[in-house]
């Protein structure tokens, strides 16, 4: 089972709840109504993924975030928020989010978030990939060259993989894409965090977009 930490406003845990307990795999840990007891709710029950609001009374849902994964072997944490905009996304990726998703994400996609998640992927709603794409791409066409130069210490299968990241597939996915196991995908992707310095998969996406393998 997957253990899920809602950290919402009371009527949104509720219809939060409703969605998942209709998952046979995941069951809901806990509920906490700010920052602070979201900490408090992580360290009584230790979830495997908790689905944060951005925006919290007395303690927000990034610095929250942040104190969450400075922990030992931290939960994942899903970012969910009515806004999008850039600056949410690139801070709640910086302070350690492993995914974003728009409240008004349909319950499938929400369902399969909390599955990524739990799996250690990364999971971007269509809507906020495209602004991570367009940014990264505006930013970064006058350092593409430089970019693509760090891709020159990876063997062509880890740039195969690097690609399929970059297109927001998971490692059981990427495994049927490319005919490999997953246990195999799973070390390539170990491989490229250690060789391009990352420390998750938006990071690796980040790398593949500013290269322009991905587009």
């Amino acid at each position: 089972m997957i253990s899920v930490l809602l950290a919402d406003e009371a009527l949104v845990r509720a219809g939060l709840r409703m969605i998942l307990e209709t998952a046979e795999d995941i069951t809901v840990a806990g509920e906490a109504t700010d920052g602070h007891a979201a900490l408090d709710a992580v360290r009584r029950h230790r979830p495997d993924v908790v689905l944060m609001d951005i925006r919290m009374p007395h303690l927000d849902g990034l610095a929250a975030t942040e104190a969450i994964r400075a922990r030992p072997h931290p939960p994942a944490v899903v970012m969910l928020t009515t806004f999008d905009s850039d600056d949410e996304v690139f801070n709640a990726l910086e302070a350690g989010a492993i995914g974003f998703l728009l409240k008004d994400t349909p319950p499938t996609d929400l369902l399969r978030a909390i599955r990524v998640a739990a799996a250690g992927d990364a999971m971007l709603s269509p809507t906020i990939t495209r602004q991570v794409i367009h940014r990264v791409t505006a930013e970064d066409r006058t350092r593409r060259r430089d970019a693509l130069a760090r891709l020159d210490v990876l063997t062509d299968r880890e740039r195969d993989v690097l690609v399929e990241i970059g297109l927001g597939h998971t490692n059981a996915e990427i495994a049927t894409r490319l005919h490999l196991s997953e246990a195999t995908v799973k070390s390539h992707v170990t491989h490229l965090f250690d060789k391009l310095t990352a420390t998750n998969r938006v990071q690796l996406a980040i790398a593949a977009f500013r290269a322009g393998i991905v587009h």
